[in-house]
């Protein structure tokens, strides 16, 4: 019987199949991005309550229902209470190092709850860090509306193209996000799960003018339990980088070596080198030729070695060692 000969459409099925066991295998990268959400899990709650606290003190329940009662005796006027989840709290310094003066006794931030709520270090951020935050967050939710959620991943550091473009738009619609106001939550035209996340953390505040302008006093130790959850959630975005970083090495060496096959009967070869199992009478159902560059054997192991990258002090020993006792180092 010939062999059947590689085309594109094969290639690409095989690839897909190699993708979806990626994404679903228990690496180092996939773990540390799963344990990353977990912690903003746990983080959020407590942050959240203890910006009920400082919040609270600036505006006093009694404060806020006397303007909501006066609202409505005297009308749009005195429309001065709105729903937030965005927040500028300030704590001032206890002493200045020695080349600070008194504009740099206190220090600020900006710190939003919301599910695209920024998280640089920036007055407002230009919104790229929420996006990628909300993706990441919601990777599971978007995938099963078909939408590409590692989009802003797979595209770091290229420029807007319109492929990154069409993905952007299809996850923030999926989301139901639509631009965050800069004045209060009560402009926001959030629906859908970017509403239903962010209805958990809107609290009343006195003002409607912009975040900056309504600047709320905290405790050091309070600033810092609010750049926790900051940090929780960076980390939640640099580990979904680096987990997707893994798999588009992976993607390029497949690849490359199944551009190289001439028959599929290697590509069959190659996926059960790396432990996947692949009918080839299953590809077969649907119809170019190449020089066999990659050994299926080789280039499994050199994909093989993309991931779970973090050794330990004695692996890295070990390996040493034996690069010592080949090459008669001792």
């Amino acid at each position: 019987m010939s062999k059947i000969r590689m085309n594109t459409e094969f290639r690409n099925k095989i690839l897909n199949r190699y993708v979806d066991n990626a994404e679903t295998e228990n690496t180092q990268e996939r773990e540390a991005f799963f344990d990353a959400r977990e912690k903003v899990d746990e983080i959020y709650p407590q942050a959240f309550e203890l910006a009920k606290l400082v919040v609270g003190r600036a505006y006093p329940k009694e404060d806020v229902d006397t303007c909501k009662s006066l609202k409505a005796k005297y009308g749009q006027p005195l429309d001065v209470v709105a729903k937030d989840k965005c927040f500028y709290f300030s704590y001032a310094k206890d002493e200045l190092e020695e080349n600070e003066d008194e504009s740099d006794r206190n220090v600020s931030e900006h710190f939003d709850f919301g599910l695209f709520g920024d998280i640089s270090n920036s007055e407002y951020g230009n919104g790229t860090s929420g996006k990628q935050f909300a993706y990441a967050y919601k990777r599971e939710e978007l995938k099963a509306k078909e939408c590409n959620a590692d989009i802003l991943a797979q595209q770091n550091g290229k420029e807007d193209n319109p492929h990154k473009t069409k993905h952007i738009d299809a996850n923030d619609k999926a989301l139901g996000y639509s631009n965050y106001s800069r004045y209060n939550s009560d402009d926001d035209n959030a629906i859908g799960m970017t509403k239903q996340f962010d209805s958990q953390f809107y609290l009343d505040i006195i003002g409607t003018s912009h975040c900056r302008s309504r600047t709320i006093a905290c405790t050091k130790q309070e600033f810092q339990v609010f750049q926790m959850l900051k940090q929780a959630k960076s980390n939640v975005i640099t580990c979904h980088q680096k987990w997707i970083d893994s798999i588009e090495k992976q993607k390029q060496a497949m690849k490359t070596g199944l551009k190289a096959y001439r028959y599929l009967s290697e590509g069959v070869e190659l996926m059960k080198e790396l432990g996947i199992e692949l009918d080839e009478a299953e590809l077969v159902r649907c119809n170019s030729t190449g020089l066999t560059i990659y050994n299926p054997q080789n280039l499994a192991s050199m994909i093989k070695g993309m991931k779970n990258t973090t050794m330990t002090r004695e692996q890295k020993i070990a390996i040493r060692k034996e690069y010592e006792k080949q090459n008669n180092l001792n």
